[in-house]
């Protein structure tokens, strides 16, 4: 059981059944990245892209996974990071502090899910609304009535 210290990275379309150690697999049309365990065990690691799961930073030449890899459900309960194909190892978790990650994940989850569908910062109103009349203007509207009265 020997630890990584240094990943390469190779792009793939699918990621392949047999994983070789110290390198990590990257799918861009399934969102998914996957490598062997950095502790040595062998457990496959898969993390998903998304919004509410891990970010990827590809500069040109090396691959950053955001936020860190904690392997909870495995036996050697891991936890790194991967930045710029370096493994920086990271403190073990209590099962507390495991648990309180998993609840704020799930919340976090559930604030991105449910959220309402709002456009994108700059993008064109297609509300029959005019903005003037909308609540969130209201409410500025009253603060600003509020504050020249204070």
């Amino acid at each position: 059981m020997k630890q990584v210290a240094t990943l390469t990275h190779e792009f793939v379309e699918f990621i392949p059944e047999d994983l070789k150690e110290g390198v990590i697999y990257v799918s861009i049309p399934y969102a998914t990245v996957a490598h062997k365990c950095c502790c040595g065990c062998g457990e496959e690691v898969v993390t998903p892209l998304s919004p509410t799961d891990w970010k990827l930073t590809f500069d040109g030449k090396t691959i950053s996974l955001d936020p860190s890899i904690g392997n909870w459900s495995f036996p050697c309960q891991s936890h790194y990071w991967i930045s710029n194909n370096q493994i920086i190892w990271a403190p073990r978790w209590s099962p507390e502090m495991v648990n309180a990650g998993r609840v704020q994940d799930r919340f976090a989850k559930e604030q991105y899910f449910n959220a309402p569908n709002t456009p994108p910062p700059g993008a064109a109103s297609t509300s029959p609304v005019p903005m003037e009349s909308r609540a969130a203007l209201g409410a500025w509207q009253r603060f600003k009535k509020w504050w020249k009265n204070v």
